[in-house]
C-alpha cells in the first residue's frame, strides 16, 4: 500500500512537490489546490491511512510542532492559522495518507463545513 501512496511517494521524491520543509519524521509542502494563500500539507514520513490508525500519539505532535515552525515562517503565525486532520471518506479525506492542512493567510470562517 505504501508504495503506491501518492504521499508517501511525494516524500520519497517521486513525485514532484513544492516542498518547504523536511525533519527525519515529516515532510511538509504547499497543496496543489489551496484553499487559503497559505495552504501546506504536513505528512509523517511513515504511511499511516488516518488519525484513527495513528498507535503513537508523538507523530502527530511532530506534525503540528512543525506547522507551528511553517505558520511563524510564513507570516501567518500571530493573525492566526487553522490545523486540520480530515479522517476517513464522510469528513473529507481523499488521500489516506495521515496528514494535516496548515491553512492561513485570510479570516477563517466557522463552522467550517
Amino acid at each position: 500500500m505504501a508504495d503506491a501512496c501518492l504521499f508517501c511517494r511525494i516524500a520519497r521524491k517521486e513525485i514532484p512537490a513544492t516542498l518547504v520543509a523536511e525533519t527525519d519524521e515529516c515532510v511538509a509542502f504547499r497543496d496543489i489546490n489551496p484553499e487559503a494563500p497559505v495552504h501546506i500539507l504536513v505528512i509523517p514520513r511513515d504511511h499511516i491511512p488516518s488519525a484513527s490508525a495513528v498507535k503513537d500519539a508523538a507523530v502527530v505532535g511532530k506534525m503540528t510542532q512543525l506547522a507551528a515552525e511553517l505558520a511563524k515562517r510564513e507570516g501567518i503565525a500571530e493573525s492566526g492559522y487553522r490545523l486540520v486532520m480530515n479522517t476517513n471518506a464522510d469528513a473529507g479525506q481523499t488521500v489516506f495518507h495521515l496528514h494535516m492542512h496548515l491553512l492561513g493567510g485570510r479570516r477563517m470562517a466557522w463552522p467550517p463545513g
